[in-house]
């Protein structure tokens, strides 16, 4: 599958190159819930709380072209469609981790302020 980055020039900075591809509140919270396994699209939907269904659908679209997702759609009735991290997902998980320890350490902050 052609990256939807690849049409356009990357920014310089390789911290924005990965906020291209991460920076949403809704893509880190995918990530989040997929590093464990696969899930089908409504379980996606409860675990990452409030986003609409359309909002997520893009965002899976999106991180798919980008080649982090890797969506399959089995030929069942009703269709069930999966989705879990692709090899370059998973090389997000240092990234994810520190962002957790970090939260979890500015909440025990907070609660000592």
């Amino acid at each position: 599958m052609e990256n939807q980055k690849n049409d356009q020039a990357l920014p310089p900075c390789p911290v924005e190159t990965t906020l291209l591809l991460i920076g949403s509140k809704w893509k880190v919270l995918i990530l989040r819930d997929l590093i464990d396994g696969k899930k089908r699209f409504g379980e996606l939907k409860r675990s990452v709380g409030s986003v609409s269904q359309k909002v997520l659908t893009a965002q899976l679209r999106e991180m798919e072209a980008d080649g982090l997702v890797k969506r399959t759609v089995f030929a069942e009735v009703p269709p069930r469609v999966e989705y879990e991290l692709t090899a370059l997902g998973l090389t997000l998980k240092p990234i994810l981790e520190s962002l957790w320890n970090w939260g979890e350490a500015y909440q025990a902050r907070q609660k000592q302020a």
